[in-house]
């Protein structure tokens, strides 16, 4: 890629409120916290968000700076390549990555998934989420969405066999996958993979702890059961294998679209099924993850949806699916 040099860099934290809240095992949120990077030079710019997770130990605050201190670099021609060798994976280098690919394409004037080398990219299907809550919560929201073609049914607490018979009493023709988000033991693991398959669930992800999945080698899985929180760029794929059937994509855990295209390179070759996924955020963090998602068996983007507002120009959702982004949007 040539960049013009200097290429000028800003960044800001936006604050995006959440229709009501979101909630999974760890707790819930009522805003939905980004990093915008933007990147200018010779007429044109280019923009990638990012969601910093308190998860893996990031701050708003810290992802700012991280990307902020790459601005001498940035001014001097680094790259995609170069900034994979200057920050780790990650919501900092997600946000540059991304804003990297939106420029080219704004300068060369070629999309996005044409420099990617994919074909015209199609509207998919997505996952839309039911929160945590009690069983007839999560019934009610299910029961709204019913006619949606897959919901994403959030678990990880006592009572999840009870939750998942209900939602999947409130929406009967939709297909189902769970995410338990770590929040499962060894001690309850059959019993509640078991619930989920009794209600017809297709993928179960992330119910043990990242470091603690050992016991996902040891039992007949009667759900496939994909890593989420245990699985970031290409290297954490290898130990995967044998505990888990699939693999979800997220570019923020990736650290940014280039990663992640690899990534799902690799998962394939190694047998997993590919998911592409993503943090609730507005539509420029999810536009990227669009040409991920060409390839993946599951799509969860639906972390749009779940806010009050989008920002101008976002995605559109139709029905059950998720339509490309528009060039005023990303790439």
């Amino acid at each position: 890629m040539d960049i013009p040099s200097p290429l000028k860099l800003a960044v800001a934290i936006e604050r995006w409120p959440i229709a009501g809240s979101f909630a999974i095992s760890r707790g819930a949120k009522t805003e939905a916290v980004v990093v915008v990077a933007e990147l200018a030079g010779g007429g044109f710019a280019g923009r990638g968000e990012c969601v910093p997770y308190a998860r893996y130990g990031e701050t708003p605050e810290g992802v700012a700076a991280a990307i902020l201190g790459l601005a001498p670099a940035l001014e001097r021609g680094l790259d995609r390549q170069a900034l994979a060798r200057a920050l780790p994976a990650g919501a900092a280098r997600n946000a540059l990555d991304c804003a990297l690919w939106d420029f080219e394409a704004k300068r060369t004037g070629r999309p996005a998934h044409e420099l990617a080398g994919l074909p015209v990219l199609r509207p998919l299907v997505t996952a839309f989420t039911i929160s945590l809550g009690t069983p007839d919560e999560m019934a009610k929201a299910a029961a709204k969405a019913a006619g949606r073609a897959l919901l994403k049914v959030k678990l990880g607490a006592a009572g999840d066999a009870a939750r998942i018979a209900a939602v999947r009493r409130a929406a009967p023709r939709a297909e189902l996958i769970a995410d338990a988000n770590e929040g499962w033991e060894p001690g309850n693991l059959n019993e509640n993979l078991a619930a989920c398959a009794v209600a017809g669930v297709t993928l179960v992800e992330q119910p043990l702890p990242a470091g603690h999945d050992e016991a996902l080698v040891a039992i007949k899985r009667p759900v496939p059961v994909c890593a989420d929180e245990s699985v970031h760029g290409r290297a954490s794929l290898t130990a995967l294998t044998g505990k888990y059937d699939a693999v979800n994509i997220k570019l923020d855990k990736a650290g940014g679209l280039t990663e992640a295209l690899l990534m799902a390179e690799e998962a394939t070759r190694l047998g997993f099924t590919v998911m592409a996924g993503c943090m609730v955020a507005t539509s420029l963090a999810l536009a990227p993850a669009m040409l991920l998602a060409q390839a993946a068996r599951v799509v969860d983007l639906d972390g749009a949806l779940l806010l009050a507002r989008d920002r101008p120009n976002g995605l559109k959702y139709a029905a059950s699916l998720v339509h490309p982004p528009s060039r005023e949007l990303w790439g």
